[in-house]
């Protein structure tokens, strides 16, 4: 069988090989890197694949065989990969869990998937899930990456003994392991992954080696991604894009390196200062919000050079958007604004990124005019777990709002009802033993149905409008779609979080939570406070969100964002909420997702007291 011309002459074709190849060749100093004390600690490549070869002959020793199933409890770090690659050369299958996930889907994954064996990070992790690994019954062996919480479980072993061990055994047979990985295929399972569950159980989707392996073929022919690349590595590996850009990376000898946790991200950007990365665009929103947040705690010509040069961004980055010949005045005030005010922004992600990927979920055009404007592209892309990383822009083709291009050898088209449909190698076997469910997520003819509803422009760009399961439909008929409600909304600086409700109403509303600060500052700005300072305690946040005058001020800043929209999609009432929407609260996926049925059940009576209100007005 031919290959695809993505795919480079005689180029491996399982994850093992694809990743253990490139390591060897590329020979990286620094090929996985995490903190540790405050230092940066380096994993060399040729320390990577020894690691991976004693974890993977220890794992044997334990019992792990072609066609096991392995579940992997734990953030970030090195072991994470180590682990992934040590039970894919087994010809087992990955199982990956989040480690804020529900106990209950904890049980339910390692059940479902009948995990014998189960990989953690540490004793705090396992704390979490300890109810749901017991409830599964299937679980034979625990093994923890720190030495010092396998006392936690009666019968567990630590990584560390079993790489020992695993390390003496490929001493005196190293070719058991090279043939252990060269008896692997292309169409063997590589990974179960289960779904975030925004509407049900989670599904497991089944992923082949050759699913990724074509994926990483496919986006290093249309990236510009390069060996002396350098990434921070943030989002969970749990999840699929991570995941996949890991093989990326790997692949083209990029240093990873693992951020501790998104806290120390701004900490981690200075230090490492990536040149590509991924990204999701809450985190974009989160940097967005702090930059406009110092501008506007600037005073006289400072604060009005920020504005001055928001707008002149924005309007640099709309014309090159529109591929119109930008206006020399206007771009001799773009060159003045990049030294005067955007490069402050180049310099707090490392000085140095060439472009952000964004995934996950929509991103807001203002964000990326804003970004695109300080000279920090960011190439938005598209993908599902049942179908890795599917379309991207790309550097020479980024255009605002879509998902771009489909990559080589995958199929992108709107189907019945502007459904997009995807085909190709990235996508999904099935449904683990749900043979109902996979037979309903394609068509008859072999397309896979996302549940994405969009448009594709003229240019070959798509565009997702919303999900088709969360549109719904107002009293009078019409159908909303919340998500381009909400990334409108989620522009204003004052706004952290929102959700558009309204299913059944006669027009939808807005569920807020504010940039607190933001908002009181904006309170100051119009004499209804002092805007005095103090961090935001549970009772001061909750004291502001029913406040008169700041709900006008957020009701007023939402109506002037949804204002060019449709009068019926228009957003005219607003409740602000005290707290955040989190995965511990239950109103959001491991994936920060929301889970609509969830916040309409949970805050049922606000919102039947917002469309009372409204009623009387």
């Amino acid at each position: 069988m031919s290959e695809p011309a993505y795919f480079p002459p005689g180029a491996p074709r399982t994850l093992p090989a694809l990743c253990l190849t490139a390591l060897a060749r590329h020979a990286k100093p620094d090929a996985l890197n995490h903190k540790e004390g405050g230092e940066w600690r380096h994993v060399s490549g040729a320390q990577f694949v020894a690691r991976v070869r004693a974890v993977a002959r220890g794992l044997e020793s334990l019992g792990v065989r072609r066609g096991d199933r392995v579940a992997l409890l734990s953030e970030n770090r090195p072991e994470w990969s180590v682990a992934d690659l040590a039970v894919l050369s087994l010809g087992a299958a990955n199982v990956p869990i989040y480690t804020t996930q529900a106990v209950e889907q904890v049980r339910h994954i390692l059940a479902d998937s009948q995990s014998r064996v189960l990989l953690v990070s540490n004793r705090k992790v396992f704390r979490h899930a300890r109810a749901g690994v017991e409830g599964a019954g299937v679980v034979e062996r625990v093994v923890f990456f720190d030495a010092d919480s396998a006392a936690e479980v009666e019968g567990a072993t630590t990584l560390a003994e079993i790489e020992r061990a695993g390390a003496g055994l490929d001493a005196e047979a190293p070719d058991v392991f090279d043939e252990s990985v060269a008896a692997l295929e292309s169409d063997d399972l590589a990974t179960i992954i289960y779904t975030s569950g925004t509407t049900g159980e989670p599904k497991g989707v089944m992923l082949t080696h050759h699913s990724f392996v074509s994926n990483v073929y496919a986006i290093t022919s249309a990236l510009p991604v390069r060996t002396t690349d350098v990434t921070l590595s943030v989002l969970p590996l749990s999840h699929i894009f991570e995941r996949a850009a890991f093989y990326v990376f790997c692949w083209n000898g990029m240093a990873v390196h693992y951020a501790p946790s998104v806290d120390q991200l701004a900490e981690c950007l200075r230090e490492v200062r990536p040149t590509v990365m991924t990204a999701v665009p809450r985190l974009f929103e989160k940097v967005y919000h702090r930059i406009v947040k110092k501008g506007q705690s600037a005073h006289g010509w400072r604060r009005k050079l920020f504005y001055w040069a928001m707008e002149v961004g924005r309007r640099h980055a709309e014309v090159c958007d529109r591929r119109e010949q930008v206006p020399p005045l206007l771009e001799l005030q773009h060159d003045v604004a990049s030294r005067l005010v955007f490069s402050k922004w180049r310099e707090g992600v490392g000085g140095r990124l060439r472009f952000f990927v964004s995934g996950g979920a929509p991103l807001s055009p203002a964000l990326s005019y804003a970004f695109t404007a300080s000279g920090i592209p960011i190439l938005q892309g598209y993908g599902m777990t049942e179908t890795c990383i599917t379309s991207a822009n790309r550097p020479e083709d980024n255009k605002v709002g879509s998902v771009g291009v489909p990559f080589p050898g995958i199929e992108m088209k709107i189907g019945e009802g502007g459904e997009i449909l995807v085909k190709g190698p990235n996508v999904m076997r099935g449904y683990y033993n749900k043979p109902g469910e996979t037979r309903a997520a394609f068509t008859e003819d072999g397309w896979f149905k996302t549940g994405d509803v969009g448009y594709e422009d003229e240019r070959g760009h798509f565009f997702i409008t919303d999900r088709m399961k969360e549109l719904f439909k107002l009293s009078n008929g019409k159908y909303v779609a919340p998500q381009q409600i909400e990334s409108l909304i989620k522009q204003s600086g004052l706004v952290s979080q929102v959700v558009v409700v309204g299913a059944g109403r006669k027009a939808p509303a807005a569920l807020v939570v504010p940039e607190w600060e933001a908002l009181r500052g904006a309170l100051a700005a119009e004499g209804k406070s002092d805007g005095g300072g103090g961090r935001f305690g549970r009772d001061e946040r909750a004291k502001l969100a029913r406040d008169p005058a700041a709900l006008r001020v957020v009701q007023r800043e939402v109506a002037q964002l949804t204002a060019g929209l449709h009068d019926y999609e228009r957003v005219r009432r607003v409740a602000l909420l005290a707290e955040e929407f989190s995965i511990d609260g239950g109103e959001m996926t491991p994936t920060l997702k929301i889970k609509r049925r969830v916040v309409d059940e949970k805050f049922a009576a606000l919102i039947e007291e917002l469309y009372d209100g409204a009623a009387k007005d």
